[in-house]
């Protein structure tokens, strides 16, 4: 009998047709150059996603009451829980916070953070600045996507020597086995992972 949870089955690092699944190294540098020439919403909005891993969702749920800029702390309302009300802070870097900050004084307190003509953002506009930063870096294939931002950070953390169960608490995930699939990272990012070793 399998151990293996429902959900880490359904959570993969690539396709049925072996294309990797989430952005590499050089795409994420690729992806922040694209964002610093975006404009200011769909800038705090790549990046957001890029430097917390957060879903789509989750993003366009943040108010400016959730952005901590002197802590440097995003927190979120985690959607895919049951429970309605469990909450995760997710550090940010200096750049990220700056960002935010100057866009969250234009939204009021309570609104939702991220506003397109007048209304909160949709999640298909969302997806498309998205597609549209990622035109812009040009990285194509099925990475290329706000989900690809979510796997790349598992993989970018890992990478960087982050905890798995502190990488757990980040991505909002409520088992460690769904986490550990960023184990499972090849290639480029293997080889670098194994550098520390050697």
């Amino acid at each position: 009998m399998s151990t293996i949870s429902a959900s880490t089955q359904a959570m993969r690092l690539y396709d049925k047709d072996a294309r990797r699944l989430y952005i590499n190294a050089a795409e994420r540098v690729r992806f922040v150059a694209a964002c610093k020439q975006a404009t200011m919403p769909q800038r705090s909005l790549g990046l957001t996603l890029l430097y917390t891993g957060c879903r789509i969702s989750e993003a366009l749920a943040l108010t400016p009451r959730d952005i901590q800029v002197e802590t440097r702390v995003i927190t979120y309302r985690t959607l895919k829980r049951r429970r309605r009300n469990v909450f995760r802070e997710v550090p940010i870097p200096t750049e990220l916070a700056d960002v935010l900050q100057g866009y969250a004084n234009q939204t009021q307190p309570d609104a939702p953070l991220w506003q397109h003509r007048n209304r909160p953002l949709n999640r298909s506009t969302a997806y498309r600045w998205i597609k549209q930063l990622m035109a812009e870096a040009d990285i194509t294939g099925v990475q290329a996507c706000p989900k690809g931002l979510r796997h790349g950070f598992g993989i970018h953390a890992l990478n960087a020597s982050i905890p798995l169960n502190l990488l757990q608490k980040w991505m909002g995930h409520a088992d460690m086995s769904t986490t550990a699939i960023y184990a499972d990272a090849s290639g480029v990012e293997e080889r670098g992972i194994a550098e520390r070793m050697w």
